[in-house]
């Protein structure tokens, strides 16, 4: 005669041994060692008069002494880091154990996995090692095991996938990363095009010219005109070159647990859209793209930081993808829009032709902007919430807006509707949503 209970813990001892715990790889205290001297440049930067007069201060021997002190601190530091944090994998969870003080464990379920991510920044490229980034519902903040060799990160992403997905522990080492089939690739020449045709890259390299010459005539102050000339330019930076190398050799893939993505000159990034996780899709089309028939796909995911899907690419292509994304659902043509009544120019001059609505068997479609225009896609399944709001100004014109939330905290709206359109159109939603929900697809990795 057994016990269930004393089955129970021995089953649970059993498991707790077969639980073997692992370490990051021996170059991660390089990392962790910066923490010290990151505190020595945060005060330099917090007080920089103090710290001037106290560089002033220092001798050649008095130097020598603290680089003695704070290089083996560092050192000590990165290393003791390092050699108390492990992780493991269970049948259930993952289980990353740090801290050298006060000690942390996080206990990442499997099944609340939606996305790993493998990233390689420059230096990691070249130390043939790698970061998993790791999205969890729930949860803000990402965890993160950082660093992995890159075989090691490679196997551990499909280990953990494969769990999630279901497989048995003792074969989830076998299932090895899923194949992928290459969707799309960005050339460097279209991106290089595609961002010298944006508005943003010349309107911000516009102001970061233009802004600190007229602060100089006005203050004749050198702070002032660092203080914001300096932020001017890296602005006008980060829309031109710092999208170029973020967004280089962009490609996109697909395979059994989702969407791959690639892309990165310095750093290189390895994201996956997951599967059943897309909220909201946005064909965005600037202005000086149409002649080109260029479109930007941006993505809103559930509890993730994936944003962008595709850079640029023809509209045909860009279509082809997002019908990856959203399986049977095709995008609306320009000509399938219903635009607002006329009398909503009282309301929204000039720019409320730019505004439309379609609605289809799988998804709600709005449509907005005149010189740049965004058509989100959000499929009946991922709304949340409809809602109708009326104006005064609104109200007297007989029009109305209705938002649709959705589980990504993002809203899409069909700006001024018909006030009775505006009725039917949000009781129809909340219908056609409740029933999409019955045939959507799981939220679920290789399913």
């Amino acid at each position: 005669m057994t016990t269930p209970g004393v089955d129970d813990a021995v089953a649970d001892e059993r498991a707790k041994e077969t639980v073997t715990e692992r370490r990051l790889h021996p170059i991660t205290p390089l990392r962790r060692a910066w923490a010290p001297v990151a505190v020595v440049i945060g005060w330099a930067v917090h007080d920089p008069d103090q710290a001037q007069r106290q560089l002033t201060r220092l001798t050649t021997t008095t130097l020598l002494i603290a680089l003695a002190v704070v290089v083996p601190t560092a050192a000590l530091y990165g290393f003791l880091t390092w050699w108390f944090t492990h992780f493991a994998v269970t049948d259930t969870e993952l289980r990353i154990r740090t801290g050298l003080l006060f000690r942390r464990t996080a206990h990442i379920r499997l099944e609340r996995i939606q996305a790993i991510d493998v990233t390689q920044p420059l230096l990691a490229r070249v130390a043939g090692v790698a970061k998993l980034r790791l999205d969890v519902v729930g949860t803000d903040k990402k965890d993160e095991l950082a660093f992995l060799g890159e075989r090691e990160a490679r196997a551990l992403r499909a280990e953990l996938l494969a769990r999630a997905a279901g497989f048995a522990p003792e074969t989830a080492h076998e299932v090895g990363e899923a194949p992928a089939r290459e969707l799309l690739r960005t050339p460097p020449r279209d991106l290089a095009l595609s961002l010298l045709l944006t508005g943003a890259t010349w309107g911000s390299l516009a102001a970061a010219l233009v802004v600190p010459p007229l602060l100089w005539l006005a203050t004749h102050s050198v702070w002032t005109v660092l203080a914001t000339g300096l932020p001017l330019l890296g602005a006008a930076g980060a829309s031109s070159v710092g999208r170029f190398v973020t967004e280089y050799d962009w490609t996109v893939g697909e395979s059994p647990d989702g969407l791959r993505i690639d892309h990165g000159l310095l750093d290189r990034t390895h994201e996956t859209v997951p599967p059943g996780r897309v909220q909201t899709v946005r064909i965005v089309e600037p202005l000086l793209w149409r002649r080109r028939g260029w479109v930007r796909v941006e993505l809103d995911v559930a509890g993730s930081s994936n944003s962008v899907l595709v850079p640029v690419a023809p509209r045909e292509v860009a279509e082809a993808v997002v019908a990856r994304v959203l399986p049977g659902v095709v995008v609306p043509p320009a000509s399938a829009l219903s635009r607002p009544p006329r009398r909503a120019g009282w309301c929204v001059p000039v720019w409320w032709r730019g505004y439309g609505i379609a609605v289809t068997d799988a998804v709600f479609a709005a449509r907005h902007g005149r010189l740049s225009r965004s058509l989100a896609l959000v499929p009946h399944a991922k709304v949340q919430s409809v809602r109708l709001a009326q104006g005064p100004w609104e109200r007297l014109w007989g029009v109305a807006d209705v938002h649709v939330d959705t589980g990504a905290n993002k809203t899409v709206t069909a700006r001024l509707r018909d006030a009775q359109e505006a009725a039917e159109l949000l009781a129809g939603q909340a219908e056609r949503s409740r029933t999409g929900r019955k045939g959507a697809r799981p939220d679920r990795w290789m399913v």
